[in-house]
């Protein structure tokens, strides 16, 4: 039998992962200089970690979750999301008692059974942040600015900051029944899923893809004119500091996401480059989540990111960094005098931090210029017995064409200058 990744997987291969290790690195580099700190949670959690926090009603918990059972016969899941696992870790092990705010990030793989397609996998990557324990607005803009200097310092430059705000538990309440009313009057001719949500998740119908949906709710009521003075004072403050730092943002009053949990502020980051798929990020504040989860009372406010869609991004824009993965040296052998030290003298020089590469295969020394040409080395140097004998061999330049004499037991100088 002959296995295969299971559908909705994607190996990463060499060539492929350099480019998921240079968007890594900027996001730790990004993340350090925000002062965010990183977390790492189990890649399974309690189902009913899950279903509370993100909502039952919800696509994800009622459709998508890999859910099963354990030995003890308890149901756990994959993580669909970052923020639940990293918020009962906040809880667990009250990291909030040592700090009135808390900022942590995560980089990790989440899990959906959902329809694969373009960047978007049922194992799919995600990095993401949480700042714990302030109401403040600042930290609504300071985690759209974290999210797009990411993208800023990749080389993306196309892009839309889309804001929005969903109220709270005192305005929201009321608006669903205006909303529920005034969608009552096209609900016969909306998508069955529309129709189904208008009675469990009305918001959700706003965020429906379906062009007749869009349609028929144009002149809907929305959440953004019907706030309470708090979340309208709020939301006016997150506008007046995303101005204050020039950055451009598009209010879209029927931006609700996907998540129950969200209270006040939600946003997204959307790219031209990925067609109808366009989402590179999402977030938004959760005050009341922490308390949900069986801690304190504390305010939040977070974001996640597709690795996936941006690396799309990355590969559609030519804004990957080329990372220099030649070595520096490739070692060509004659005899078996001259394998043995070319193995120890290589050991020596990758200690020192030089890329150095030898031959295996015990092959010829025309077949081993071809391998070192095919990883494109930068030097090769020639090694027999005559060469160990005089301690000197000739270091030749692969691109130029020019060689030099070079002292075998000075390597590291001579490749270094």
């Amino acid at each position: 039998m002959k296995f295969k990744s299971i559908r909705g997987t994607k190996d990463v291969l060499p060539g492929e992962v350099e480019d998921w290790q240079y968007v890594e690195e900027t996001v730790r580099r990004v993340m350090r200089v925000f002062n965010y700190r990183e977390i790492r949670t189990p890649v399974f959690e309690q189902t009913g970690l899950f279903a509370r926090s993100i909502g039952e009603l919800t696509d994800i918990v009622s459709k998508e979750m890999y859910t099963f059972k354990d030995r003890s016969d308890e149901s756990l899941t994959l993580r669909p999301e970052g923020t639940a696992s990293a918020l009962r870790a906040y809880i667990q092990h009250s990291i909030g008692e040592q700090s009135p705010l808390t900022k942590l990030y995560y980089i990790g793989p989440m899990f959906r059974q959902e329809r694969p397609q373009a960047g978007r996998l049922r194992q799919f990557h995600q990095f993401g942040a949480e700042a714990l324990g302030s109401p403040s607005p600042q930290l609504d803009a300071e985690m759209m600015l974290v999210a797009l200097q990411v993208y800023r310092e990749l080389g993306i430059r196309e892009f839309t900051l889309k804001i929005n705000s969903v109220g709270c538990e005192r305005c929201r309440p009321p608006y669903k029944l205006k909303l529920i009313e005034a969608l009552q009057s096209v609900r016969a001719r909306l998508s069955p899923e529309s129709q189904a949500r208008v009675d469990q998740n009305p918001l959700r119908v706003l965020d429906s893809k379906d062009e007749n949906d869009q349609s028929l709710t144009r002149d809907v009521p929305l959440m953004k004119d019907h706030l309470c003075p708090e979340c309208s004072q709020h939301f006016s403050e997150v506008q007046t500091l995303l101005q204050k730092t020039s950055t451009s943002f598009v209010i879209d009053g029927r931006l609700v996401r996907g998540l129950d949990y969200y209270t006040k502020t939600a946003f997204e980051i959307t790219s031209t480059a990925l067609g109808s798929q366009d989402a590179l990020a999402g977030g938004g504040r959760y005050d009341l989540l922490v308390e949900e989860l069986g801690g304190k009372q504390t305010p939040g406010v977070g974001f996640a990111a597709g690795m996936e869609r941006l690396l799309m991004v990355l590969a559609k824009t030519g804004s990957q960094k080329p990372q220099d993965l030649r070595p520096a040296l490739f070692i060509v052998t004659i005899d078996e005098d001259a394998r043995r030290w070319a193995f120890a003298e290589a050991q020596n020089l990758r200690f020192k931090g030089i890329r150095v590469e030898v031959d295996y295969l015990a092959r010829s020394v025309k077949a081993q210029m071809r391998e070192a040409n095919r990883q494109q080395a930068r030097f090769t140097i020639v090694v027999g017995e005559t060469e160990l004998q005089s301690r000197s061999a000739r270091l030749k330049n692969m691109e130029t064409g020019s060689d030099s004499a070079v002292n075998l037991d000075d390597l590291e100088t001579s490749l270094r200058s």
